[in-house]
């Protein structure tokens, strides 16, 4: 199982609390995560990456282990430590201004 930790408004709009557990069939990477995401909760397609060029969102970030994940390719494997369910993918809503 995959662990994800969605911001709060994410999770207000997918009626969960705390993080949610998906199952993620083949080696796991963003793609596949996110695929399994909206899969499960289709209330937040186009929330966190666009419907049509399946693009991360401009201000969400994705984070694990420590490290920012968020310009690294769709199909890169997530860490080990992620795929096994020993640490979260965050998605975090970035903050903008001045």
């Amino acid at each position: 199982m995959i662990r994800v930790v969605l911001p709060y408004h994410l999770r207000s709009l997918a009626r969960v609390q705390g993080e949610v557990e998906l199952h993620v069939d083949g080696q796991a990477t963003q793609r596949s995560v996110l695929d399994a995401l909206e899969s499960t909760y289709p209330m937040l397609r186009g929330t966190v990456r666009d419907q049509a060029t399946g693009q991360r969102r401009a201000f969400v970030r994705f984070f694990a282990c420590e490290q920012d994940l968020s310009h690294e390719p769709p199909e890169a494997p997530l860490p080990d430590a992620v795929a096994t369910g020993a640490e979260p993918f965050l998605v975090v809503g970035a903050m903008a201004g001045g």
